[in-house]
């Protein structure tokens, strides 16, 4: 068999994809549109110059070229309904339909949604107007929680410690530009990452991960897309996992067919452990996520085409169970300076051709290739992943390799599954 795939995106994530999807021996040829540097730069990967917003474009390309399918990899283009257009083409998509999507672009849908779907989650109230929601903090008190409704690139939440910094934050959501705000209560507990694979019908977990959000070490400074993730968690035991199986994941998806809604794709659930044991929804996302897919698809030993296949053509039941290798990994964001505020790129980046096997993956986000040369193009500019048998290996791997790297102001959080190896 020799597949052809389409990937839509420029971000680690989507590198990640096309690494994993090249370990297969049933894949031939990876396109990213519009890509970066490092899928630029991978054997049997090629890059289009095509906004992930260009519907038509993406379209034909899939047909001059004879892609056998296509994997949406960040939000936009699925809050857009790109899987709807690829669908009514007959043209084979991983990713929901715009309906589906909603439970990631805004919010207060999600909220709905839960409330539903009976599925465990904060308790919450949704406003429009800014002097309501003020009035409703001053009511509720610190700490908690403000969600902007819609797309924020994994920015888009406060977690306020105290009122001023809850009322600063609804006044600073409000300017800029969103027309509704999430509040919600502050849960106490582990906060942990469970994507699923599903085909509308069925769905399987994948190891579960542990993101850190915020910038600075020990969990300070403002939220980020995310500065690096470790994997397995360590907090998904089979108690917890029935939980997350019977009391989120099955009800979701009950919930999408009782409302005629096919979901087919990637369900990344946000969860709260809370100190009584009970999980509960945080959020839902309508893809893999990212720095996530970095550190969990080195562990899949189940090829991810014949995965994705399977849940295309509805036959997620072909794959009783994933297979994984016996390992750890830990993937480390190398930023650059100023992220996630203002700053600035174009900076050479060294020393990643001069890495060996033996060094982490290097997975580039936001770069791009300018002759032999990569150049930084983003705030996250690379996820450096390293795998070993333990989280001290894995973690080891990771730090020395980025140590290797450089570019102009590059910064990257020291303590990444630093309590994973103390504890």
């Amino acid at each position: 068999m020799n597949r052809k795939v389409l990937v839509i995106g420029n971000g680690g994530r989507e590198h990640a994809l096309a690494w994993s999807l090249l370990n297969s021996s049933s894949v031939d040829l990876v396109i990213c549109a519009p890509g970066n540097g490092g899928t630029a730069n991978l054997e049997g990967c090629e890059n289009r110059s095509i906004d992930v917003e260009d519907f038509s474009s993406l379209t034909k390309l899939v047909k001059e070229e004879a892609l056998d399918f296509v994997i949406v990899g960040p939000e936009l283009p699925l809050s857009l309904g790109i899987a709807d257009h690829f669908r009514s083409l007959d043209i084979p998509v991983f990713g929901p339909v715009q309906q589906g999507a909603q439970i990631e672009s805004s919010k207060a849908w999600a909220k709905n949604f839960f409330a539903d779907a009976k599925i465990p989650t904060a308790a919450s109230a949704t406003f429009t107007n800014p002097q309501m929601a003020q009035s409703y903090l001053k009511e509720k008190g610190a700490p908690i929680v403000i969600k902007a409704d819609g797309l924020a690139a994994g920015k888009g939440v406060v977690v306020a410690m105290n009122l001023l910094e809850a009322q600063n934050a609804v006044e600073e959501l409000f300017m800029q530009g969103y027309q509704k705000l999430v509040i919600e209560e502050y849960l106490e507990g582990e906060e942990v990452s469970v994507l699923a694979v599903t085909d509308g019908e069925d769905f399987r977990l994948l190891l579960s991960a542990q993101d850190h959000k915020r910038i600075g070490q020990g969990n300070t400074g403002p939220n980020t897309g995310g500065m690096g993730a470790y994997c397995p968690s360590g907090i998904v035991n089979p108690e917890i996992e029935y939980q997350i199986r019977e009391n989120i994941f099955l009800p979701t998806l009950a919930q999408f067919k009782k409302m005629g809604i096919e979901y087919c794709g990637v369900l990344y659930a946000g969860l709260m452990v809370c100190p009584d044991g009970v999980v509960k929804i945080l959020e839902f996302n309508c893809r893999f996520g990212d720095p996530e897919t970095q550190a969990i698809l080195p562990l899949l030993k189940t090829p991810l085409d014949e995965l994705i296949v399977s849940c295309i053509m509805k036959d997620l039941r072909k794959f009783p169970q994933l297979e994984w290798h016996q390992a750890h990994s830990v993937c480390v964001i190398a930023a650059s300076e100023g992220y996630p505020g203002k700053y600035t790129t174009g900076h050479l980046i060294e020393g990643i051709d001069s890495l060996s096997h033996s060094d982490a993956l290097v997975f580039q986000a936001g770069t791009i290739l300018d002759g032999k040369n990569i150049l930084t193009d983003g705030g996250r500019v690379l996820g450096v992943t390293g795998v070993g048998i333990d989280f001290f290996a894995a973690r080891n791997q990771a730090y020395s390799t980025l140590e290797k790297i450089s570019f102009e102001g590059m910064y990257s959080r020291p303590d990444i599954a630093l309590k994973k190896v103390q504890s």
